[in-house]
């Protein structure tokens, strides 16, 4: 072809240039052979042709081009008519030629495959929410990643300077003429939002925008996050409600902490629970001696200890023990000697421990009150009760029982050496029984999801942060305090559960709907994290306040508490329940029952 071009075109077939051109093709060949080994552009693989093998097809070309004419001069200095001379104009005209005509073969081989293999792979469509360098690298990954069965159908971008325009042949379109029509019309199955650094305000616009749409909603994770820098797309999930929470993401390596807990050996009761397993998880990343986990539960003790074997920086010991058994508990203190010790374990679920007072009298106050003693009477330096907002002002037996923990412990608190901290917080999102969970398998079994009031609002936060609240009241209590965690604004459950049916690529309420089932028993509408008369001070940590709880410091508490948890073997069960509660409300004035067997008891009393 460099030769067509130089002649015009008038290259004879019978003579002398044709000659001289089959003359000269085998140099050719040799030299581009050897340029091409020398620069490796020959492996490159085709089908996924970028940037970097246009460059390096370019570098060897250029490699070629300055070794046939380098050749091509020495030869002309040795033998001036030499039919092996190749002239400057069809070396640079073969050089444009060759770079055009492999660059472009490369690209029509991968879009071929693209479209004839690779888009017979594709079994959803997708858009891209951002169309930003965040977006462009979100294409990419999913292009190039052969186990995507996800195909790009275009950009979400409401920079006005983007809709319309092309980013790898992909159109970017303005977000708002993106509604539920467009969408079923083009068969868009997923929206991936990639966007760096987007705020929670912002992530909860585009979801709610997306209301209407039967579309699954997820979320790039943030840069920090990629595998060895690059984005792997199965690292893109679906946005989760912790997402939507507006919460600034917490340090997880306080330096504060790691000083508490260096050479120290650290116990952790109810280990195994939600709370008790994100606290020992966390531990683990500090130096602490030895991290000693105890829970009751077999299997749940044994998930934990295969999922953490490569947390441990030190040594970790998984021991069986019923905070409730005073022998178990005493031989736990004095072999392993703990020196600061989280008190997790207790039961929870409010509509079962209204049926049970007796199991939550024994775990809650009674399984408390011998870990407490103990470690008064072992000398630990540091007792960190994590409670609930359930305590405060409470209208059931769990709360009620959790209440009675924590004045046990500051009641303590003034006799001991030990410095007694408790902590209090709201619902975390996904613990175990929590109403996330619940919504979910909801959603799996087909609907409907169940609220109890369309009123009822909670306080959430994440297990995470949760539990590093806990450890970092842990390091700044001094004794005594109760520690009430900054919960922000409280959740309309209602809600809560319309954005999970939303998050699950659902519309209510024509795919999903939600039954109003009724308060249980003892449930409140709403929350409290502050009991009637109590107030707040600040501390250093933003997060952290401390309450001016009124606590019974007498040495008649205690005689009520040592009589609440003797054994009582009523046989009637109801009337042993009654007395029991009956018991409770005495040590906890405000504890006031709704919509339970038991406000029959404070209608008795405001009869007398």
């Amino acid at each position: 072809m460099g030769f067509l071009i130089v002649t015009n075109f008038k290259l004879q077939i019978s003579g002398v240039d044709l000659k001289i051109a089959m003359i000269q093709s085998p140099q050719v060949l040799f030299f581009a052979f050897v340029a091409f080994v020398a620069t490796s552009s020959y492996k490159g693989i085709v089908r996924h042709t970028g940037f970097k093998d246009i460059l390096s097809v370019l570098r060897a070309n250029v490699l070629l081009a300055f070794m046939l004419g380098l050749f091509s001069w020495l030869v002309s200095k040795a033998s001036p008519e030499s039919v092996h001379i190749i002239n400057a104009p069809t070396v640079i005209i073969h050089f444009l030629l060759n770079t055009m005509a492999l660059i472009f073969l490369r690209i029509l081989y991968k879009n071929l495959y693209d479209y004839y293999v690779v888009g017979t792979r594709y079994t959803k469509r997708a858009m891209i929410y951002g169309a930003g360098d965040s977006g462009v690298i979100t294409y990419k990954a999913l292009k190039n990643d052969e186990r995507s069965r996800i195909s790009i159908f275009g950009y979400l971008d409401d920079k006005k300077s983007k809709t319309g325009k092309k980013i790898n042949g992909v159109t970017v379109y303005d977000p708002k003429k993106v509604d539920a029509r467009f969408l079923e019309k083009h068969h868009i199955n997923e929206i991936i939002i990639s966007i760096q650094n987007i705020r929670p305000s912002r992530l909860r616009e585009i979801v709610d925008s997306f209301t209407d749409s039967p579309v699954t909603l997820k979320i790039v994770p943030a840069v920090n996050k990629w595998l060895n820098g690059d984005l792997n797309p199965q690292q893109i999930k679906a946005v989760k409600i912790e997402d939507l929470l507006g919460r600034k993401p917490i340090k997880l390596d306080n330096p504060e902490i790691r000083e508490e807990i260096r050479d120290k050996v650290v116990l952790v009761t109810g280990a195994a629970g939600s709370i008790g397993s994100e606290i020992s998880r966390q531990l683990m990343g500090y130096p602490y001696k030895k991290l000693i986990l105890v829970d009751q539960a077999e299997s749940p003790l044994y998930d934990l200890q295969q999922t953490t074997q490569g947390l441990c920086k030190g040594e970790c010991e998984f021991v069986m023990g019923d905070v409730r058994d005073p022998n178990r508990v005493d031989t736990i203190f004095r072999i392993f000697r703990p020196q600061i010790v989280f008190h997790a374990a207790a039961y929870k679920h409010v509509p079962l421990m209204e049926d049970n007072p007796y199991e939550a009298v024994h775990t809650n106050v009674k399984g408390t009150k011998i870990v407490a003693d103990k470690a008064a009477e072992y000398e630990v330096e540091k007792f960190v009760m994590v409670s609930t907002d359930k305590a405060v002002n409470p209208t059931n037996v769990m709360g009620a029982t959790k209440r009675l923990a924590e004045l046990y412990v500051t009641y303590l608190n003034k006799r001991v050496n030990t410095n007694f901290i408790v902590t209090r917080f709201g619902n975390v999102l996904g613990s175990n029984g929590s109403v996330i969970p619940i919504f979910k398998r909801q959603i799996e079994e087909g609907g409907p999801l169940t609220v109890t009031h369309p009123d009822i609002t909670r306080f959430f936060m994440t297990i995470p942060e949760a539990c590093q609240l806990v450890l970092e009241a842990g390091v700044m209590g001094k004794g005594g305090e109760v520690f009430v965690f900054d919960m922000g604004e409280s959740v309309k459950i209602i809600d809560l559960a319309k954005k999970i049916i939303r998050l699950s690529g659902m519309r209510y309420p024509q795919d999903i709907d939600i039954k109003i089932t009724g308060l249980r028993p003892g449930e409140k509408i709403f929350e409290e994290l502050l009991a009637d008369g109590e107030s707040t001070m600040k501390t250093h940590h933003e997060k952290i306040m401390i309450a001016t709880v009124c606590n019974d410091d007498s040495d008649e508490f205690n005689e009520k508490i040592q009589e609440l948890i003797k054994e009582n073997h009523n046989p009637n069960q109801r009337e042993k329940n009654l007395l029991l509660v009956t018991k409770i409300k005495e040590l906890v004035p405000e504890y006031v029952s709704q919509n339970s067997i038991y406000t029959s008891i404070d209608e008795q009393k405001n009869n007398v």
